[in-house]
């Protein structure tokens, strides 16, 4: 596979395909006994591993136009469909949308599911949604300030942007040695499988069919949204789980941004 964006794009859609199949966490769809609970106002979503994002962050969902970006699996939109919301769930990964639509069948949710690139979102018109509600994935594209900046040209004046990510600082550790329970400091940053790993780790994320990764940086990630235009109102950290560095650091943040009302 060559370094062109698009075949990443192309092969990361797949890999994801491939994880539906085996079952990923982030891929199974939430339980009706979910959908009921939101329908009577009783729910939360995730951005990041384990810490709902707060409920003050959102605002009233009775008929918001909610854009869940890069957010398939049949588990966000579904809930924010079921507490009220207008949804459309965009993601790259055609069997990650399918979560969705089957869990719209399954509980009777009215939404729409768009297959595409989250760096590309010519198929919305400036200011179509007041939400965009991003769980941590724009680890899966090489250009994050492309998103940043589609994102404010879809948010409505006074919409919120509403993202997780991986603390880009967690990316210099060695995988493999983290599961055993070793913090093994080994890669520069910025970090990609694209470009850090050797040509036969690389082989080996792909015959596992494992999607590939950016580090991005905070200046990107934090800094990359300001420079979009939105402005910055809250934060909090949450922790990963599985790696030996996830005992001495959190890993993962969320951001709520705004993009502001034009005034005269």
């Amino acid at each position: 596979m060559s370094n062109d964006t698009g075949d990443v794009i192309r092969y990361n859609a797949r890999a994801w395909d491939h994880q539906v199949a085996s079952g990923n966490q982030w891929t199974r769809p939430v339980s009706p006994g979910v959908i009921a609970r939101a329908r009577q106002g009783d729910w939360s979503v995730l951005l990041t591993a384990t810490k709902p994002a707060p409920r003050r962050w959102f605002p009233d969902l009775a008929g918001l136009r909610v854009l869940c970006l890069a957010s398939g699996g049949g588990q966000q939109g579904p809930v924010l469909a079921a507490a009220g919301a207008e949804v459309t769930v965009y993601d790259n990964s055609p069997a990650q949308l399918a979560q969705d639509d089957f869990v719209a069948d399954r509980d009777g949710l009215s939404l729409r599911t768009v297959q595409g690139d989250m760096q590309r979102l010519e198929a919305f018109a400036d200011g179509a949604f007041e939400l965009v509600v991003n769980p941590c994935s724009v680890c899966f594209v090489p250009d994050v300030s492309a998103v940043w900046k589609e994102v404010a040209r879809v948010l409505a004046p006074g919409g919120a942007l509403l993202t997780g990510f991986i603390d880009p600082a967690v990316f210099i550790f060695d995988e493999e040695r983290g599961r055993r329970g070793e913090v093994w400091v080994r890669h520069r940053l910025p970090y990609s499988d694209v470009n850090s790993l050797p040509a036969s780790e690389r082989k080996a994320l792909k015959d596992a069919a494992e999607p590939f990764v950016w580090s991005h940086s905070l200046e990107t990630l934090i800094g990359g949204q300001l420079a979009a235009g939105l402005r910055l109102t809250d934060l909090y950290e949450d922790r990963w789980t599985g790696q030996a560095w996830s005992d001495f650091m959190p890993g993962m943040l969320a951001t709520r941004a705004v993009k502001d009302t034009v005034t005269g």
